[in-house]
């Protein structure tokens, strides 16, 4: 049984974003192909929470090869549309310093229901801990049409663009 939705979306304006595609590129390093947010629609900085979302369109670069015939999204894709939401939360308020943030692991992934293109995917994350400057854990939820689709949690890590890091043997 999926847990209880971490916001209630029946209160939440979804024609009225708070960031746009434009705003979260101001604040998030992905492009292009690996773009995997339209719009932040809320911001809880008491329980340093962020609801957004993914329009999905038949043009996703997914689409052609997972599966012919039958797209379904990649659920790593899914955990990295989850990923930029909380990170750019984390980023937007300066929680955890460096460029930007990056994936520092994911836990208790589970995937509920199947998502297709021409859909959005409602994109929910909520920091249930933070280290500053070392990491930010945040449990985050999927949903498409008000049905949970997946759920996990995951740490973020502060990155420096101009740091040299050593991968450990």
């Amino acid at each position: 049984m999926p847990p209880p939705a971490l916001y209630d979306l029946s209160t939440i304006d979804f024609s009225r974003p708070i960031f746009d595609i434009e705003a979260i590129r101001r604040v998030n390093p992905q492009r292009n192909q690996m773009e995997q947010l339209t719009a932040v629609v809320y911001i809880d900085t008491v329980h340093h929470g962020v609801v957004g979302y993914k329009d999905i369109t038949e043009d996703e670069f997914w689409v052609p090869g997972h599966m012919p015939g039958f797209p379904l999204m990649p659920g790593v894709v899914m955990c990295e549309a989850a990923a930029q939401l909380a990170g750019f939360y984390a980023s937007k308020f300066k929680l955890l310093g460096g460029d930007f943030v990056g994936f520092g692991g994911m836990d208790e992934i589970r995937f509920r229901a199947p998502v297709f293109p021409n859909c959005r995917l409602v994109l929910m994350a909520r920091m249930k801990e933070l280290r500053p400057n070392r990491r930010a854990k945040f449990d985050f939820q999927g949903l498409v049409k008000d049905q949970i689709v997946f759920t996990g949690n995951m740490i973020g890590v502060p990155i420096m663009r101009n740091h040299e890091y050593h991968l450990s043997d």
